[in-house]
């Protein structure tokens, strides 16, 4: 998994939404943890080449809650990735992630990471709230 730098967001409507993220059991406050809010399938879970994804990245001693306003309503999946060492990337051992992950709806992992369809969640006007836990296998 890999991120750009955090973008501009567009100007809010009357029908756009909002989505707050609460960000649970991260291991350290070193690094950063990078954020990836996207609505297209073939792009997630990290969001190359997704002109249309928000970004986001927060220093991890403060990654408590994140807000991406402005999104316009439609299916979405949520990425987060607790890069330790500040590199851009997920850091692996033999195929098995170093750093910390999480999804929009918690959603599974078995031998890679979850499908757009397991993390998908709906954003209509109003706020959506999602509460990821991350996690780590090394």
């Amino acid at each position: 998994m890999s991120f750009q730098p955090l973008q501009a967001e567009p100007a809010p409507t009357a029908r756009s939404g909002s989505v707050e993220i609460r960000i649970e059991r991260l291991r350290s406050a070193r690094g950063l943890v990078q954020i990836c809010l996207t609505a297209d399938p073939d792009r997630f879970p990290d969001c190359r080449d997704d002109p249309a994804a928000s970004r986001m990245t927060l220093p991890a001693a403060s990654a408590t809650l994140a807000r991406f306003s402005a999104v316009v309503p439609g299916d979405y999946a949520i990425a987060l990735l607790h890069d330790e060492n500040g590199n851009g990337r997920m850091d692996m051992f033999v195929m098995v992630p170093k750093e910390g992950f999480g999804f929009s709806n918690n959603a599974p992992i078995r031998f890679g990471p979850p499908s757009f369809a397991d993390a998908r969640f709906t954003v209509g006007p109003g706020t959506s709230r999602q509460t990821i836990r991350m996690r780590y296998i090394l």
